[in-house]
């Protein structure tokens, strides 16, 4: 699959792109390219990654011309740029909509125009039934991805444009566990939204097959979503507490735009919902019956009453928690 393609990422020097180029230039491609408006982060991956088979193109996904330019020659496109902290695209929705929504479209029009084999889009649990300004936009920008197809040239061999969702990757920038492990060698208070909040749990391995895994399998318009256990954060409390020396805490409550429990597939979704190859997937109703059981081989229907959600969703043992926690490096 990977073998010989040249690759663009964009927000490739994001901690996910830093992870995804690791982990594609083992798999004999041609090229990566790393596309982003960060020169500082491009000339640390330069130094850090040193293969002759990157190139490093300053960019933004809001500029369509330089998109364009950027994804010639390309075979498989990873679009995971994006504004993602939840506060600050709360304060800045004008901005956030530029790059989420209107830069998404930018992408998926270069990738037409250079008639790209694949095109995947990273999406988040934030996506489904949205509360945050965040959450919107990649909702958008799926709806964008899994709807491109009608407007391939017919005479030219469709892009594939596939969606993939997931929640927090283990150890990423801006998500809790760190901010936690900071505050207890800093001998800080910790600071807890709510002790019940639940999320589901990904590291960035798990993370990284499940795309790789998703683009293999697509034929274009699904969305895929992973198998994932979940945690709440009264768990990740006492875990740390019995690693490092215990301290105090105290609840601030929950920022605007967050939820209580994270959702992957809602009640809605689950009429269009799949199981194929272990992972799930949404399809578009309008998909004939034949049509599915011609292109995803082993299929099953999902005959789920509830979402799936990080509230009702098998959990982490205290073991498997702590395991992760540890292994993920978080902890040095």
């Amino acid at each position: 699959m990977f073998k010989d393609k040249t690759i663009l990422i964009t927000g490739g020097t994001g901690s996910l792109g830093v992870a995804l180029t690791k982990r594609l230039l083992s798999l004999d491609v041609k090229q990566i390219r790393i596309f982003s408006r960060n020169e500082f982060k491009q000339i640390s991956m330069e130094s850090e990654i040193q293969d002759n088979r990157l190139r490093f193109l300053i960019g933004d996904v809001r500029d369509q011309k330089r998109l364009k330019r950027a994804i010639e020659d390309v075979d498989i496109v990873f679009h995971a740029a994006a504004m993602k902290h939840v506060p600050k695209v709360e304060y800045n929705p004008f901005e956030a909509i530029k790059t989420n929504v209107e830069g998404s479209q930018n992408v998926i029009e270069a990738c037409l125009e250079n008639n790209v084999e694949r095109a995947i889009c990273i999406g988040t649990d934030k996506a489904v039934s949205p509360l945050n300004t965040y959450g919107a936009t990649k909702l958008l920008m799926e709806k964008l991805f899994v709807n491109a197809k009608q407007y391939s040239n017919p005479k030219k061999h469709p892009t594939k444009f596939i969606a993939v969702r997931y929640g927090n990757v283990f150890g990423s920038s801006g998500s809790v566990i760190p901010k936690f492990i900071r505050q207890l060698k800093n001998k800080e208070k910790l600071t807890i939204t709510d002790g019940k909040m639940t999320r589901f749990s990904i590291t960035m391995d798990q993370a990284l097959d499940f795309i790789l895994k998703a683009t293999e399998l697509g034929n274009g318009t699904e969305i895929f979503i992973p198998k994932l256990k979940s945690y709440d954060l009264n768990q990740v409390k006492n875990i740390l507490f019995d690693i490092f020396e215990k301290t105090d805490s105290k609840i601030i409550g929950i920022r605007p735009g967050e939820k209580l429990h994270e959702t992957l597939i809602n009640i809605d979704e689950m009429r269009s919902a799949w199981l194929h190859d272990d992972v799930y997937m949404i399809l578009k109703d309008e998909l004939s019956n034949n049509y599915i059981q011609e292109t995803y081989p082993s299929i099953s229907k999902l005959d789920i009453s509830n979402s799936y959600s990080s509230d009702n969703s098998e959990k982490l043992s205290d073991d498997e928690l702590k395991k992760t926690i540890l292994d993920s490096n978080m902890i040095n």
